[in-house]
């Protein structure tokens, strides 16, 4: 017990209250010392002892004063000796020794971390000269004497020591008598003032008072022992503080806390007082312990008044349950934020995208750690998924998203060397999107998944992490810091170190929590203080951002049954083992708590030689630096223990170490999370235990950075209702800690966003506030009821009853002049000019893709309607419609559907609300339910229910600037209208004005846009004449048309009503939204054709747009068509009704705007049609059709036909006078299968907005709206839920009609954000040069143009057997003859010098040189051809580029295997020996192979081309293509070996691919499929030559599918290693072939085992991309691009030469071939981008092809040359498109001039001239006709003297063959 007191006294110099510097908190000293001579920590220390300089400073001081410092002590006791110091106690004669050996005593103390606190003098004690002198206090002339003292110890010190004792243990001078201590007060008073002149405002001094329990009632009545008023003046007015000496007996009655405080309110006047000495006797150890922690560890020392534990719990711990639990309903602050919150581990997958690093999540759950061995390899795909994570985000009305960043994504290996621009990308993508949405991002840097790379070496056991965690914050506050305001350098730390080196729960799985839990702790500490002083120093100033963390906490408390003081101290122990392990450090003092420090010490003695726990120490420097690093406390708080105090004895762990326990009261709601019960209350417990715990010392606010409670992942996993009743509980209570105890609480984060990964949970567990299904591919996202709880909670802020906002709409519209009166439509009308326009557009012309933006202002808009999306058919007193009586008629629709629930939004508002915000829609459409509104149809029934739904929907609309355009009526007529006839009567003209003149009244000042009936048309045709729809009246003959003429009259009615009553107060619009489909004749060139597409036109649109817009009258051609058909069919008069004239004026102009629905387009021809039975079908004698070049849909005869919609709205603006236009219905159905990956949907919008833009911006329509249909999937009329038109997927099986965003909605979304199609940098052109010396080439092949198949001994081919061969061939055409060129070299070169090419690139005929592919038969004959060609080129300066084998192989070689022949390999050395050895004097560049795919795949796998084989495809491709590899390299070692030094050329092989693309963007197994689709295509070839071996891809794909097969091994052949050396790196240059791109998706062909099932991917083309004259190549030049990159970072930027790139047309020629100079501009552009842009190493280009030719399999039906061959001539001509000439020009330019520059040169063409039928440049044809001169005159003699001459001097020397090596 002695030591035990000893140890308390030695610590204990505490400050226990401090009323006037309250803001300091340095003013908490914890004190130890003095020194002593031995060393001793023996606080009886007596004068003598006490260490005075008269023996050297013991040796191990430093040591000591270390440990000091570690347990917290801040000061350290020294006495100084006045005998030593001042022998005589003459400040002139210091004993010098003892001055310097007390100097030496505070550096010491300084250098390591301690402050002094210096004693002048013990009381009574005198050196001896002043004692024999003046005696002793009794002496008036002590107090100057001690001054002087004072003043040389101040002189010799000062500026080491702030803290002063005059004098101690005055009780000594008190007992000696009143006059000495009278005098020593005043020497304490001198000594005070003397230091504040010396030092002012520096130090504190004091003197020390001791108190005995005894005497405390007597210091409460003469305080400091002075019995007169001027001793107490004195005290009161030199003190800085007060220190006392107490000892404490635990026999006396009264409590030591209550003396305390007595204490403090008696020398509150005098500030601080501090308790120099504790001792306590005669105590239990319970009871000193309790002491212990009243006095020193409880960490109450920073303000004053103190808050503690204690005190919460007094304040809370009474609080019924009935107190406890009240519900505040008030709102939160202004500004208050509201967030949501996710984790990069949880849900971003892409676990190895771009180069990412492992991190240790990925490790663990690759060891099938978590739960049912899943990962977080995929997770929510957020890697790809930026925008739908955001549209979530917009829904949910959050100002900020809290995410954490992927340090592995970063830097891969944990260190900035490893950077990953890819992955930064990703991050500047989600930070962009938030902030142009107006979300703040708070970034987490680290939550828990650490780089595995950086685990390997201990993790955040290395104290070398923090170097490494500083050097990843610096790089994100550089990289982000400009956008991003809100920092979290961790987020929940302690889950780390405990469950991560702790109990090993997590990873990395250590279980050390004796050394490595605690290690952790400290070494992140020390990275979140260095990463928080990186941002300080360098990015505060320019940034201005917050840099904080997120700790996790529980709240503790004990049980409500017990007010034990132990479970109370166990409590808050809990707390500090868990938060104070963080927060006090950073927030209080820059250490440890005390509590947890000394409880630690605690068990390292009681448990010796067992060590619990090792608690590292923070030095000074360290613990300054920490201290005060954060600029929040973000908190993350999810559920409360109850506690108990118990004896853990000697285990390990916070319970073990802590001595308490902590449990679960069971009458708690229980969750998913067998660790979270719901406890509310313990949040606004907290938070007031952490307001004055830590802010009161720090004065930052607090955010609750993580909230929330898991449920399971079965079940009903949308409607959480027990998240909300957690959620809401929780949002109030942090409420109330804001309102009831004014904690500065600023945000609140709900945690998650999303579903995610849960670490050891996986995916059993949900914390998400919306759905996100992990069993499909795409990760979709569904709002969970809880996500529209929490919306509503931020959109009120808080529980506030408010008033939903019902202010007008400050949109106002123009007033609108009524146009003026146009003449009636001709027929046909006068707009046949848009198919005279249009229709003769060529296919390019037509599909050409238009990139711009509407005006500012456009209105963007979805659409629904009433009956489709309502439900709650009879709910609320809502009457039935049509629909209703209709639908629920068994039979009537598929699957008996109806719309009684429909998407149920009469009862889901709030979810079709968080759909328009998530889209940022600015116009949304919908419809008014007329019997919802009068359930009977008539204003007597007004039903106030169905109006307040539409109150709130349109003031929830306006709350979110979203503008409603109404539909009065949307084809659901109240059946009981229908009853009296519906609108075959009459009286619904007045019966609709009633109903509408009502909802003007009461929705008009909010509403701004109406529009009458939705498709009037439908209603009167398919209602009532086919009978399909409501009314079902099948009276084709007249009632259509008696009903349309109804509804024109009712529509122009209710126009007057809004004109006269109510335009001029409410401002608004009123139309009508009429639909058509575009008619295109059949036969453009029949004027017949023109007039029936004209006429049904006007009989569909016409019928009512020609009344309203034109003359109030029905067309001529409508009027003609009908009469006529009356008359013939016997009828006095027609069918068709007529308009008085009054009637006409009233109905013309009823219209503001023109509203047009718009789908599809057919094609139409003029037919006589039957007279009977009487049909407004057969009135218009017009038979229609699909156009069945289009796509279909999901709706019979709604096929995707574009550019119908352009049409039709030019035919609208020439028709009806230029009106504005508003597209008010536009969409597609998929089928119900097809439900949020809607490619489909989205090449629609794509293709068909576009045309609307191109009629805007190209022909000058007036659209000033565009409205997509529709919002969600609802009820499809006729179709039931059979289909969708949904931007929404509606799970229609789900009573809760959950709502999932499709990949439409987001793509819509990004049209509406850039108003159109902008067009993006890369795909605007660049301007720039290639490189000097560039290739500048064009190709052909020796089977598509030498003919000659069987001339001069040239052997069989397989192209000659498979061209022979029935049906392989389109239009069984052969290269027999072909373009002749092996009888044309002339007529080629001419061509060649025409385009201004710098090479020609052919091949040899294999089977020409060498008949039988040996070099046993040599063809001369054939060589010399060849030599002919390559002389004619150098003549012409044009170098030959040869490939020496392209798919022709001599047919003797196939018929013994060909190249599944491993003889093969030998065979084509020997051949390519003898080609180098006849032609390489004079070639410089050589290609072995041209591409090595199509010989493998094509010819050996589908057959589809030479030599036709396809019955072994699983195995015969990858045989082939092997042996194709390694007859490249050997050729390539030969040429390499033995020729090139001689020769001087450069060889490689040339090949092929297509660029992929992910078909779905946002996809990961698209995205994977895309990979996939080029590693087996370029790869497959590559990857051996330039990497070594096949990818890693191929081989275990095909290696895992053969074994799952059956096979014993795989169907890929394996290269030797000695194969791989050999094949590796032969190549001088990259030659490549690349024509278009592709969009891939993952497709699974089951066990099948071939080439494709391998790769395990399709490909289709976006539609809106270009066609071609062959079905596999659209153009899309940004994919040469991106693929030149490929090969740039996959195969290490080799030099490429493009050595085929063009593109074929079909049908008749035109040589204006536009679709070509646009392939070749955009094409050579984007290469020369890659060039200039992306340090892409080009050297060439070649064009494919030269001329038309035999394009393999298709034949001469497809063309891809830039000279057109005239196959009808036997001469087989040769003649230039307008191509050939663009190309010349970017040959001369040697790329593209900049126009800015002004004109340049190369651009002027050169003229050219006609020689002998050929066409010749001016150079070229003076040549010729000098030649022919000389001829004339010299004759043969002279010819062959002068052509030898030429042919002298022209030849180029060796030099000049001559050619630099790549």
């Amino acid at each position: 017990m002695k030591n035990l007191m000893q140890v308390l006294a030695l610590y204990l110099f505490c400050l226990y209250g401090c009323l006037c510097q309250k803001e300091d908190p340095q003013d908490f000293m914890l004190l130890a010392g003095p020194l002593t001579n031995t060393l001793k920590m023996d606080l009886s220390t007596k004068p003598t002892d006490a260490f005075d300089c008269t023996n050297p400073i013991p040796v191990i001081s430093r040591d000591y004063f270390q440990y000091l410092l570690s347990r917290g002590v801040t000061h350290f006791k020294v006495p100084l000796s006045w005998a030593q110091l001042l022998p005589t106690g003459e400040p002139s004669q210091p004993h010098q020794p003892a001055v310097s050996c007390y100097r030496t005593l505070l550096e010491l103390l300084v250098e390591e971390g301690l402050k002094p606190l210096v004693i002048l003098h013990r009381s009574t004690s005198l050196p001896d000269a002043l004692q024999s002198r003046y005696g002793g206090w009794e002496n008036p002339k002590l107090p100057n004497i001690f001054k002087k003292y004072a003043e040389f110890v101040f002189m010799a010190y000062g500026e080491l020591a702030h803290s002063w004792v005059t004098l101690s243990h005055l009780e000594e001078i008190r007992d000696v008598g009143r006059l000495q201590l009278k005098h020593a007060v005043h020497a304490h008073t001198s000594v005070y003032h003397l230091y504040h002149q010396l030092f002012h405002g520096q130090g504190k001094t004091s003197t020390f008072l001791n108190i005995i329990h005894r005497e405390f009632n007597k210091l409460l009545v003469a305080p400091y022992y002075c019995c007169n008023s001027e001793c107490v003046f004195l005290i009161q007015e030199a003190l800085d503080f007060l220190s006392v000496h107490i000892e404490y007996h635990c026999t006396s009655t009264t409590e030591l806390s209550e003396e305390l405080k007595r204490l403090q309110v008696t020398y509150s006047l005098m500030c601080l007082v501090y308790v120099y000495l504790l001792y306590v006797q005669s105590c239990m150890l319970n009871i000193v312990l309790y002491l212990y922690r009243l006095l020193s560890f409880a960490d109450h020392f920073a303000d004053v008044p103190s808050v503690n534990y204690q005190s919460l719990w007094d304040k809370f711990g009474t609080q019924s349950s009935l107190d406890r639990d009240i519900f505040l309903n008030e709102s939160f602050p202004d500004g208050f934020q509201w967030a949501a919150s996710s984790e990069s581990f949880k849900i971003e997958g892409g676990w190895s995208e771009h180069g990412k690093g492992e991190t240790i999540w990925d490790r663990y759950g690759h060891e099938h750690q978590a739960f049912e061995n899943q990962t977080a390899d995929l997770a929510c795909d957020s890697y790809h998924k930026v925008d739908y994570d955001v549209y979530l985000l917009r829904g949910l009305l959050v100002n900020t998203y809290q995410f954490s960043i992927s340090w592995a994504r970063i830097f891969p290996s944990g260190h900035r060397g490893s950077y990953s621009e890819e992955g930064a990308l990703y991050y500047d993508h989600l930070i962009d999107a938030l902030i142009e949405t107006g979300i703040e991002p708070a970034v987490t840097l680290h939550h828990w998944d650490l780089p595995q790379a950086l685990q390997d070496y201990g993790g955040w056991t290395n104290v070398s992490m923090v170097n490494a965690f500083t050097e990843y914050a610096d790089f994100c506050f550089s990289r982000f810091g400009d956008r991003v305001r809100t920092w979290n350098t961790f987020s929940s730390p302690w889950v780390v170190s405990h469950a991560g080196y702790g109990t090993g729960q997590h990873p990395p799985g250590r279980k050390d929590y004796v050394v490595a839990s605690y290690q952790v702790t400290h070494n992140m500490l020390k990275s979140h203080a260095e990463a928080w002083h990186v941002y300080n120093d360098k990015y505060r100033k320019d940034q201005g951002g917050k840099v904080g963390i997120a700790l996790d906490s529980h709240w503790a408390e004990p049980p409500s049954s017990s007010s034990k003081p132990e479970d109370v101290a166990a409590a808050e122990r809990y707390l500090q083992f868990m938060l104070g392990w963080f927060a006090h450090p950073i927030f209080v003092n820059g250490q440890y708590p005390a509590m947890l420090k000394s409880q630690i010490e605690q068990k390292v003695r009681n448990c010796f030689p067992s060590v619990p726990a090792i608690l590292p120490v923070f030095t000074a420097a360290e613990s300054q630096r920490i201290h005060g690093t954060a600029d929040f406390l973000g908190l993350n708080h999810f559920t409360t223990r109850l506690v108990n105090a118990s004896n853990g004895g000697c285990v390990p762990g916070p319970e073990g170490v802590g001595d308490f326990t902590a449990y679960v009261d069971p009458v708690w709601p229980t969750t998913t999370s067998d660790w979270i019960h719901s406890a509310p209350w313990g949040l606004r417990r907290l938070l007031n235990f952490v307001s004055a715990e830590y802010l009161n010392v720090t004065k930052v606010p607090v955010y609750v950075t993580g909230n929330g409670v898991p449920t399971g992942y079965t079940g009903d996993t949308i409607n959480d209702t027990e998240r909300i009743g957690y959620l809401r509980a929780y949002i109030n209570e942090a409420l109330k800690a804001i309102h009831l105890d004014g904690v500065n609480l600023q945000r609140f984060t709900v945690q998650s966003l999303m579903d995610g990964f849960e670490g050891p949970q996986g995916y059993n567990q949900r914390f998400g506030l919306h759905y996100v299904n992990f069993d499909l591919p795409d990760r979709p996202r569904t709002p969970k009821q809880s996500a529209y709880f929490y919306s509503d909670v931020i959109r009120r802020n808080g529980f506030a009853n408010t008033q939903d906002r019902n202010s007008p709409l400050e949109l106002k519209f123009e007033t609108i002049l009524r146009q003026p009166t146009l003449p009636p439509s001709e027929v046909p009308s006068r707009s046949k000019v848009v198919w005279e326009k249009f229709s003769n557009q060529s296919n390019f012309e037509r599909k050409l893709y238009h990139y711009g933006t509407f005006p500012k202002g456009f209105h963007w808009g979805v659409t629904s309607s009433a009956y489709q999306i309502e439900g709650a058919w009879n709910v609320d007193g809502k009457g039935a419609s049509v629909w209703d009586t209709f639908t629920q008629k068994p039979g009537s629709i598929p699957g008996n559907a109806n719309g009684a629930i429909a998407c149920d939004s009469y009862n889901r508002l709030e979810e079709d609300l968080y759909m328009l915000r998530a889209m940022r829609i600015k116009t949304y459409r919908f419809s008014l339910s007329w019997s919802r509104i009068f359930p009977d149809g008539h204003r007597a029934s007004l039903n106030h229910k169905g109006v307040d739904y539409y109150h709130r929907l349109i003031n929830g609309l306006l709350a979110y600037n979203i503008t409603p355009m109404v539909t009065l009526h949307h084809w659901d007529l109240p059946q009981a209208l229908q009853d009296l006839g519906g609108w075959d009567n009459i009286q619904m003209i007045d019966i609709f004005n009633d109903f509408s003149d009502f909802c003007f009244t009461s929705f008009g000042d909010r509403v701004k846009f109406w529009l009458t009936f939705n498709q009037p048309y439908t209603l009167a045709w398919s209602g009532y004449g086919l009978g399909q729809i409501p009314p079902n009246i099948r009276k084709p003959g007249d009632a259509p048309y008696r009903v349309a003429h109804n509804l024109l009259k009712a529509h122009a009615k209710v126009y007057h009503t809004y004109d006269e009553k109510y335009r001029k107060s409410q401002g608004g619009l009123v139309s009508i939204a009429l639909n058509a489909d575009w008619t295109e004749p059949k036969d453009l060139q029949n004027p017949r054709e023109i007039v029936a597409a004209d006429r049904a036109l006007q009989f569909q649109l016409g019928w009512f747009a020609h009344p309203i817009f034109k003359t109030g009258d029905y067309p001529d051609a409508m009027k003609w068509q009908v009469g006529n058909k009356s008359e013939l069919q016997g009828l006095l008069a027609s069918r068709l009704p007529s308009f008085t004239n009054v009637e006409r004026d009233y109905i013309r102009g009823t219209a503001d705007v023109f509203c047009i629905n718009a789908y599809t387009t057919k094609v139409v021809r003029h037919v006589t049609d039957r007279l009977t039975p009487q049909s407004y079908e057969y009135d218009q004698d017009v038979g229609e059709e699909e156009d069945r070049e289009n796509p279909t849909t999901a709706i019979k005869g709604q096929r995707a036909v574009a550019w119908g919609l352009r049409r039709l709205l030019n035919w609208i603006k020439e028709e009806y006078g230029d009106p504005e236009i508003y597209v008010t219905e536009n969409g597609v159905a998929t089928a119900s299968k097809t439900t949020v990956d809607d490619n489909d949907r989205i090449f629609y919008y794509k293709t068909y907005i576009d045309e609307a833009l191109k009629a805007h911006n190209l022909d000058g329509v007036k659209v000033r709206g565009y409205s997509a249909s529709s919002l969600m999937d609802s009820f499809e009329w006729l179709n039931g839920y059979t289909v969708g038109f949904g931007l929404h997927h509606v799970d229609f099986t789900d009573p809760s009609r959950p709502r999932t965003p499709k990949r439409s909605a987001h793509y819509y979304y990004q049209i509406m954000r850039d108003n159109g199609f902008p067009q993006s940098e890369d795909g605007s052109p660049i301007y720039g040069t290639f490189c000097k010396d560039f290739i500048w080439s064009a190709a052909t092949a020796s089977y598509q143009i030498e003919g000659g198949w069987r001339a001069d001994g040239k052997g069989l081919s397989i192209w000659d057997k498979f061209a022979h061969t029935p049906l392989r061939v389109s239009n069984d055409d052969t290269g027999d003859i072909a373009c002749d060129s092996y009888n044309k070299v002339d007529e080629d070169v001419a061509m060649l010098k025409r385009l201004k090419v710098t090479h020609y690139r052919f091949s040899i005929s294999w089977s020409r040189v060498l008949p039988d592919g040996t070099t046993k038969n040599i063809n001369e004959a054939g060589l010399n051809y060849y030599h002919r060609l390559i002389d004619a080129l150098l003549a012409a300066n044009i170098q030959p580029h040869i490939t020496l084998y392209h798919w022709d192989l001599p047919q003797a070689l196939q018929d013994v295997g060909g190249w599944e022949n491993d003889n093969i390999v030998d065979r084509f050395r020997e051949y390519a020996d003898f080609i180098f050895n006849r032609l390489g004097d004079k070639v410089k560049l050589w290609i072995t192979i041209n591409e090595p795919y199509n010989v493998a795949n094509i010819g050996h796998g589908y057959g589809a081309a030479a030599p036709g084989i396809s019955f072994r495809p699983g195995t015969l491709p990858y045989i082939v293509g092997h042996n194709l590899i390694k007859a490249h390299a050997e050729a390539w070692h030969l040429y390499n070996d033995n020729y090139r030094a001689k020769q001087r050329g450069n060889i490689s092989i040339t090949i092929n691919s297509d660029w992929s693309e992910p078909r779905n963007p946002y996809k990961q197994e698209d995205i994977e499929a895309a990979r996939r689709v080029l590693q087996f295509y370029i790869g497959w070839f590559a990857h051996p030559i330039f990497n070594g071996d096949y990818s890693d891809t191929m081989k275990t794909i095909i290696r895992e599918r053969s074994l799952a097969a059956g096979l014993s091994k795989s169907r890929l052949p394996e290269f030797t290693p000695a194969e791989i050396q050999r094949i590796k790196g032969t190549y001088d240059f990259f030659g490549f072939n690349h024509y278009t791109t592709v969009l891939a998706f993952p497709v699974a062909y089951g066990n099948l085992q071939h080439y494709d099932a391998d790769r395990g991917a399709g490909t289709i083309a976006d539609r809106t991309w270009l066609d071609s004259g062959s079905s596999w190549l659209k153009v899309s030049p940004f994919g040469f691009r991106k693929i030149l990159n490929f090969i740039k970072d996959e195969y290490g930027n080799p030099p490429i030469i493009i050595t085929e790139n063009g593109i074929s047309e079909r049908g008749p020629v035109d040589l204006n071939d536009v679709h070509r100079i646009h392939y070749f501009e955009s094409y050579i552009n984007q290469v020369l981008k890659a060039y200039l842009l992306d340090g892409v190493d080009i050297r060439g280009y070649t064009a494919w092809s030269l001329m038309d030719n035999l394009e393999w399999a298709t034949g001469f039906s497809e063309r891809f040359g830039l000279f057109y061959v005239n196959r009808t001539d036997p001469n087989l001509p040769r003649k230039a498109k307008n191509s050939a000439a663009r190309y010349a020009t970017i040959i001369r330019c040697n790329g593209f001039p900049d126009p800015a520059m002004g004109p340049h040169d190369c651009l002027n063409p050169e003229p050219e001239g006609i020689f002998l039928d050929m066409e010749l440049s001016s150079e070229d044809a003076e040549i010729a006709l000098y030649s022919v001169f000389a001829l004339s005159i010299a004759g043969a003699l002279t010819v062959i003297t002068v052509t030898y001459l030429l042919w002298k001097s022209n030849r180029p020397s060796a030099e000049t063959l001559k050619t630099e090596t790549f």
